[in-house]
């Protein structure tokens, strides 16, 4: 093969630019990545300079407080949900869907939308029963409601079963308390 005098000038014009760029970046003694200036998730209040990450939610021993877990969980729910509703969204606005699948999608918006409905409801009849800060999670097998063991009582777990069924058609067995 012949390689001509174009390809070697080529090369010989990338090798020298990829040169100056490492000597440029050595003699400057700046980092090619510059790490973030700023924190994802932190929180600076209005008037002080004070800013709170969250790592400094944890506690010295390195756990997160039972609050922050259950604030934690909120917010992880509230996402998986959302992006199940997008992408059940997106299957609807694709032309080329089958009436199929979009049938399915608008089922499994539904569904989420009922779901989401009775989630909140639940917590709202448990926050008016005093557990302000209890999360329940519906599923198809049954439901999941977590609370922070210093809002329990001795008749709690009957008070989080029928706030439930009230909402539900989840069975009295299919209902798990959790305590953070």
């Amino acid at each position: 093969m012949k390689i001509k005098k174009q390809h070697v000038l080529a090369g010989a014009l990338v090798l020298a630019l990829g040169a100056a760029v490492y000597l440029n970046w050595q003699f400057s003694g700046t980092p090619l990545i510059k790490p973030a200036s700023k924190e994802l998730g932190s929180a600076t209040y209005v008037n002080n300079e004070a800013a709170a990450t969250v790592d400094e939610v944890k506690t010295a021993s390195g756990e997160m407080t039972p609050e922050a877990k259950l604030a934690q969980a909120r917010n992880d729910r509230t996402q998986a949900q959302d992006s199940a509703l997008e992408s059940a969204q997106n299957i609807l606005s694709l032309s080329d869907s089958s009436e199929d699948a979009k049938a399915e999608a608008v089922k499994a918006a539904n569904t989420i939308e009922q779901r989401i409905l009775a989630q909140s409801n639940i917590e709202g009849i448990l926050t008016a029963k005093g557990f302000p800060s209890a999360i329940c999670y519906l599923s198809d097998s049954g439901c999941t409601v977590t609370v922070l063991k210093t809002e329990l009582r001795e008749n709690s777990p009957i008070i989080i079963k029928e706030a439930v069924i009230s909402q539900t058609e989840v069975e009295f067995n299919n209902i798990v308390i959790v305590d953070v």
